[in-house]
């Protein structure tokens, strides 16, 4: 085995108290910003250095790096909006670093590039991000992402000159960009301009939302909504297609959220609460003139489609599709119909319905996975929607509503025999008796214990669902197996599902994964040294979590940009609005909580811990990388044992939005190639 000599991490002396507890934190001068402070900057320097020796001497990086190259070169298209007569959608012919956006002029039309961010800059760093076509298609608001940060610069393309217009906007974050019907300009959401030095690590507050009217400079901007009272508030603006109202969703990080509606009709567009409790989700599928359908989940832990009449006195809220015992995930207007897509043990479903609430049949979907992003108008029988699994390439089909038939819009051709590859859907009990699902993905011919990947999220009521990973595959290809989790925390199941994974109650998503990992040995579906886990943001968390508490279930361990310290996460950029999953530190319930499952604060020396690998990026604004510096450093400090426990700092990169295909490839060539030297997964080329 390789002895590392691991850089020089100075201890402070910072100890505070936390209700009767004392409370140490020796490395939070790792905390710092990286690009303005030198000495952190030498210390993830000296740290990558001794990550790329060891990652540039394993074998089968080289082939990773190769196999990945190969799996990510095909086509890659996401449905297209149609406006006007013009289909705008982003494509990546393969190894191009960022998507780019095209337009195709008529159904039968020729394509062609309208925004090409590879162009943009000379390491692939900069990226297109949010971005919305006008009414008629006239003109294309664009966002600006660069370096991965999540501030954006949205500017405007005119589609018929082909240039971008002077129009620029500046510190717009956690934003949807939405056109007046008129296309007079655009509603956005943004933050006020940050104080020099805190544009990547300071606090958040006071989210608003804006009018920018086309030809204006953003000093003229309107200002249309904001809660001076209620300052970590985020608010996402829509238009309903038939541009009469704005609809305004508030929220506080969480899954609930209130509703404000504006009347465009009105001179003086007026906010009217609509929903003014943030209790429930309500979710604004579409609206027939005053009559609103909105997804909920009030009244239904697996959500149901309401009406709400905006003439009716009070809430006026009548229910229109009841709960379901699936769980209703996304739903849209779409033709003169309401087409529904349901979650059933994480597989999905569509269901048709008249606008009145009458059944009217599926959409045949071409087999078991995941479709979504159904994109079209109340109006016109011609949709788009995508359709992927595990060993299904994500596809884009045209769906005609009247019909309910689909035609393929676009298909990739991928290097990778999908036949080979077999999905099968596991059930275990996790500690307290819950019944949690498992897929696990192998080659057919991999039919005895291999080194086994394990992936989950568990947290924000974000579902994981079956998709296409060129990632997974070239793990896959190898004779690994992987084996992706839907653990409590998710939204699976629907709220309940959610609800049991969050705040006082997230030791079940550590049991739920811990589960997992004993499953996988107890069925011999893992090799008894060969089990690796990941996860990215709160799964990082959940990795970094779960590795304290069971580290002899795993021989390597990637965690990525993970929420490591738990007591200090609300003090930079947005994590304020995390209080709503976590719970807040300064309350003294939630400190004990946060503190027994803190991975920075619950490292036991004197324990045998896997190799692990952590990931994060200097440009992190939603995470940021002083979690993983820290957490990495008391590994390094601790007695665990004579595994590698090493940190990957990528430059110019976030918390993953816009990240390079370039930089992808070689991140999970390391990934790969550091899991398979822990695990014994034998790397052929």
């Amino acid at each position: 085995m390789t002895t590392i000599t691991y850089p020089h991490t100075p201890r402070g002396d910072i100890v505070e108290r936390h209700f009767e507890r004392e409370v140490a934190d020796p490395y939070r001068w790792l905390e710092n910003d990286v690009r303005r402070d030198a000495d952190v900057a030498r210390w993830v320097d000296a740290q990558n250095q001794v990550t790329r020796t060891y990652l540039d001497a394993l074998p089968a990086r080289g082939i990773f790096k190769t196999r990945l190259t190969a799996l990510f070169d095909h086509e890659r298209v996401m449905p297209p909006f149609k406006r006007g007569s013009r289909y705008f959608y982003t494509r990546n012919t393969g190894l191009e670093n960022q998507d780019a956006l095209y337009v195709r002029e008529g159904v039968a039309g020729v394509d062609r590039v309208l925004i090409n961010p590879n162009l943009w800059s000379d390491d692939g760093a900069m990226a297109l991000s949010e971005w919305s076509a006008s009414e008629n298609g006239a003109y294309v608001a664009f966002a600006v992402q660069d370096g991965g940060t999540d501030w954006r610069t949205i500017k405007v393309f005119d589609v018929k000159a082909g240039e971008v217009r002077e129009d620029e906007v500046h510190w717009a974050r956690f934003t949807v960009i939405s056109w007046a019907k008129d296309e007079s300009g655009f509603f956005y959401a943004r933050y006020p301009e940050p104080k020099q030095g805190a544009t990547h690590q300071g606090g958040l507050a006071n989210h608003a939302v804006y009018f920018h009217a086309l030809g204006t400079d953003q000093s003229q901007d309107t200002l249309l909504y904001a809660t001076p009272d209620q300052p970590h508030l985020l608010h996402f603006t829509g238009v309903t297609d038939d541009g009469r109202y704005a609809v305004i969703t508030s929220t506080a990080g969480g899954m609930n959220n209130a509703l404000t509606v504006i009347d465009l009709t009105d001179a003086h567009w007026t906010p009217r609460k609509l929903i003014d409790t943030i209790d429930d989700e309500w979710s604004v599928i579409g609206n027939a003139g005053t009559t609103f359908f909105v997804m909920t989940t009030h009244g239904a832990e697996r959500r149901r489609i309401v009406t709400i009449d905006l003439d009716a006195s009070g809430r006026g809220v009548s229910e229109l599709v009841p709960e379901q015992p699936a769980v209703l995930s996304n739903a849209s207007l779409l033709g003169g119909r309401l087409l529904a897509s349901y979650l059933a043990d994480a597989k999905t479903d569509i269901r048709r319905y008249t606008l009145d609430g009458k059944p009217d049949g599926t959409v045949d979907l071409p087999g078991i996975g995941t479709a979504g992003a159904f994109r079209g108008s109340p109006d016109d029988a011609e949709s788009f929607f995508v359709f992927t699994s595990f060993n299904a390439p994500t596809t884009i089909y045209r769906y005609d509503v009247q019909r309910n038939t689909k035609t393929v819009w676009a298909e990739p051709k991928v290097d990778v025999d999908l036949d080979a590859i077999n999905v099968e859907q596991h059930f275990f009990e996790s500690k307290d008796g819950t019944r949690v699902p498992m897929f696990i993905v192998r080659r057919r011919d991999v039919t005895g214990p291999a080194p086994t990947m394990l992936y989950a999220y568990g947290g924000f009521g974000i579902n994981i669902i079956p998709v296409y990973s060129p990632v997974q595959l070239a793990w896959l290809e190898q004779g690994g197996a992987l084996a992706v989790a839907n653990i409590r925390g998710g939204g699976e199941y629907g709220r309940a599902w959610h609800e049991a994974g969050r705040r006082d109650l997230k030791q079940n998503v550590f049991d739920d994964f811990i589960a997992a990992a004993t499953y996988l040995h107890a069925k011999g579906i893992t090799s008894p040294d060969g089990l690796a886990i990941q996860g990215q943001s709160n799964g990082g968390l959940l990795v970094g979590a779960v590795v304290n508490q069971r580290p002899d279930l795993f021989a390597a361990a990637l965690p990525g940009v993970g929420v490591m310290d738990m007591l200090r996460f609300n003090q930079f950029t947005g994590g304020q609005l995390w209080a709503q999953e976590f719970g807040d530190p300064a309350e003294e319930t939630s400190f004990h909580t946060l503190q027994a499952y803190s991975p920075y604060h619950n490292i036991e020396s004197g324990r045998r811990y896997p190799a692990i690998l952590a990931t994060t990026a200097d440009t992190d604004d939603r995470v940021v990388p002083g979690h993983t510096f820290k957490y990495i450093a008391a590994i390094q400090a601790a007695d665990v044992g004579h595994e590698p426990h090493l940190v990957r700092v990528e430059t110019r990169a976030g918390h993953g939005g816009g990240k390079p295909t370039d930089k992808v490839i070689d991140e999970y060539a390391d990934m790969w190639a550091f899991a398979a030297q822990a695990t014994g997964l034998q790397v052929a080329s």
